[in-house]
């Protein structure tokens, strides 16, 4: 069978260019969808003009997705309740890119979901990606002077805001162990003895599961509601460690069907931020393994 160039291109990247939109749209949904408008406008590309081929496709997806980012915010405006990222199963070799679990990580989504279109853009090529600011500057229609500035801002809004330091995996699976056994036993002080004292709880249910209608926010508040809420449901629940977005996580499963993801944000040892995922159409990424890659 006589190999097409454009496809073998785009087969080689396609991870990547996964990645990318994944990380700038916070939805693997929509991140397909950015895909498959990508791969139309490549077939089209005369392939003999394409110094850089990576470049190329990442500059094509990352128009598709702000396109789409623009259009999600209006989306996001009318959602029910509060909005988390779409988790992914991730493979094992997601958590061993440290600083790509970091970027995917369910804490770093929430936080680039803070920053505008743009800057989002610019922030996930550089910092994730590492583009240089000419290539950033082709992608999102600037000058390189504009990305650099974009850029600045981006970093300093992030570190304010992203958490401080990054967990180790004996860390978060230390962490995530006391979590599934405080649910399991009931244990609302064992509970209490790895939440920090302002942690929060953020619920999604997209209006079609019942979910937190906002933000829950201290360890006391957290612990009754989570213990008590588990209490309600142990006969027919089980919990499945997995690994979401590059870290460990758990799936709680009722009467054999998934009924939400819950992914931590571990700072000091110590869960700052539960983030449960209960919308049932953001939970179809989760039956197999995505492959993630910079």
């Amino acid at each position: 069978m006589a190999c097409d160039p454009a496809t073998d291109a785009f087969v080689a990247h396609r991870n990547l260019l996964f990645t990318v939109a994944y990380e700038m749209l916070g939805s693997a949904a929509d991140a397909e969808d950015v895909l498959q408008e990508t791969w139309l406008r490549w077939v089209n590309v005369d392939l003999g003009t394409v110094r850089d081929q990576r470049a190329y496709l990442v500059r094509i997806t990352t128009r598709q997705a702000l396109t789409r980012l623009r259009t999600l915010g209006r989306r996001k405006e009318s959602y029910v309740g509060p909005w988390l990222p779409e988790p992914l199963l991730t493979a094992p070799d997601v958590a061993e890119d440290v600083e790509l679990a970091d970027s995917v990580s369910m804490a770093m989504m929430l936080v680039l979901e803070t920053l505008a279109p743009t800057e989002r853009a610019v922030f996930v090529l550089r910092e994730v990606f590492d583009f240089g600011y000419d290539e950033i500057a082709e992608a999102v229609d600037k000058s390189p002077a504009a990305v650099r500035q974009i850029a600045h801002r981006a970093r300093a809004h992030v570190a304010a805001r992203r958490p401080r330091g990054v967990p180790s995996a004996d860390e978060a699976r230390g962490a995530l162990d006391a979590f599934q056994r405080a649910l399991e036993t009931g244990d609302v002080q064992g509970l209490l003895d790895v939440l920090a004292p302002d942690v929060v709880l953020v619920g999604d249910g997209g209006g079609i599961k019942q979910a937190v209608p906002r933000p829950i926010v201290g360890a006391d508040k957290v612990a009754r509601l989570v213990v008590g809420g588990m209490g309600r449901v142990a006969d027919m629940a089980s919990m499945e460690r997995v690994q979401v977005n590059g870290y460990p996580a758990l799936v709680l499963r009722l009467d054999g069907e998934m009924d939400s993801v819950v992914a931590l944000r571990i700072e000091d040892g110590l869960i700052t931020g539960l983030y449960a995922v209960r919308n049932p159409e953001k939970l179809s990424h989760m039956d197999r393994e995505t492959s993630l890659r910079r």
